[in-house]
């Protein structure tokens, strides 16, 4: 192998290679098996957790699709290679609910603005090139929302799907506890076109952030 044939030159050469496309309610609803299937791949479920992940993502999909602005970015090859979906975050600050202490002031003002948009699920097959390919499903699904802030609440015992998301660029600005959900969610951000430097509180460097033990 060259060198030309791996690191950054071989990623680009397989990114150049895949068809990305948006997705509306219906169409997503109709791939929601092969959607499944392909989560499944990428998710290395342990022996006997397979359906029960399957359920799972099968749930959040379906809650997805009937939020307002629902948006889906497919990546295809010859077959499908990955997916991005969410919606846009209400202005009145309810997705924020179980956010335990205070919520960074840029966080907040970045959602009542209506900049703010939430990232459901990141899904790359296995064998792409998972963080490139991650992080061009996540870039333009949030720039196509002219967004300024992607939101995802991740479960805390998930620690691979915490790891990927902060090795994607994701900042841990802390916990979530939902009434209805007795999992314990770590809350992620990615601003974006926005220095740390500018930051109005510093996401980066945040006194309040907390991180998983």
């Amino acid at each position: 192998m060259t060198a030309a044939d791996s690191g950054p030159d071989r990623e680009r050469s397989a990114l150049d290679a895949v068809r990305l496309r948006h997705l509306n309610r219906w169409q997503a609803e109709t791939l929601r098996e092969d959607l499944a299937d392909l989560y499944v791949e990428s998710s290395y479920a342990a022996t006997g957790e397979t359906y029960r992940r399957r359920e799972d993502f099968l749930h959040r999909l379906a809650d997805s699709v009937r939020r307002p602005g629902f948006s889906m970015l497919l990546a295809e090859k010859t077959a499908l290679a990955g997916c991005a979906f969410g919606f846009p975050i209400a202005r009145d600050g309810a997705w924020w609910v179980g956010f335990e202490g205070d919520l960074p002031r840029s966080v907040e003002q970045l959602t009542s603005s209506g900049h703010a948009f939430a990232i459901t699920e990141i899904v790359v097959h296995p064998h792409e090139h998972t963080a490139g390919l991650a992080r061009l499903l996540q870039t333009r699904l949030l720039a196509d929302h002219h967004a300024s802030l992607g939101a995802t609440l991740v479960d805390q015992a998930d620690r691979r799907v915490h790891a990927a998301f902060q090795a994607w660029g994701w900042e841990d600005i802390g916990q979530v506890r939902r009434p209805s959900d007795p999992a314990v969610l770590r809350a992620l951000v990615l601003p974006l076109g926005v220095s740390a430097e500018d930051r109005p509180d510093g996401l980066a460097h945040n006194a309040r952030t907390q991180r998983p033990e």
